[in-house]
C-alpha cells in the first residue's frame, strides 16, 4: 500500500478538522446557510461536516481517494453558494467584504487541490491481485 504525501495527509487533516468543527461549534456554520436552502441550517452543517470528515478520512486510503475525490468536490460545489452569500452580506458574520469575497478565489484551488490529491497512484492502479 502507498502512504499518503504530506500534501494529502494535510488536506486530508484540513477537511477532517474543519469537518469537526461543524459538530463541536457549530454556530457560525449554521449562520451561513442561505435562507433558501431546503434544509434547517442545523442540518445542513450537521450533514457538511460528515461529508468534510468521511471525504478528508477517504483522502487516506489509495482505494477510497477516487470515492473522496468525488465526493469533496461534489461538497465544495455544494457549499460554495454559503460563501457567496456571507461575501454578499459580510456585516451579518462580522468579516471585512475583503476577507468574505477573497476567500472565494481559494475555493477553485481548494478543488484543484481535491482532484490532484484523489487520484490512485500509478503503483496502485498496477498491482495485480
Amino acid at each position: 500500500m502507498t502512504r499518503p504525501t504530506p500534501g494529502i495527509l494535510a488536506l486530508a487533516g484540513l477537511f477532517v478538522v474543519a469537518g469537526a468543527l461543524h459538530f463541536v461549534a457549530p454556530k457560525p456554520f449554521d449562520r451561513i446557510v442561505p435562507p433558501w436552502v431546503p434544509l434547517s441550517p442545523r442540518a445542513a452543517t450537521l450533514l457538511s461536516g460528515a461529508a468534510e470528515v468521511l471525504g478528508g478520512l477517504g483522502l487516506l486510503h489509495p482505494t477510497t481517494r477516487p470515492a473522496a475525490r468525488w465526493g469533496l468536490l461534489a461538497l465544495l460545489a455544494a457549499v460554495f453558494p454559503a460563501n457567496v452569500y456571507m461575501a454578499q452580506h459580510p456585516e451579518r458574520f462580522g468579516v471585512s467584504p475583503g476577507v468574505a469575497w477573497g476567500r472565494l478565489p481559494l475555493q477553485p484551488l481548494l478543488m484543484w487541490a481535491v482532484w490532484r490529491a484523489g487520484r490512485r497512484s500509478v503503483a496502485v492502479d498496477l498491482e495485480i491481485n
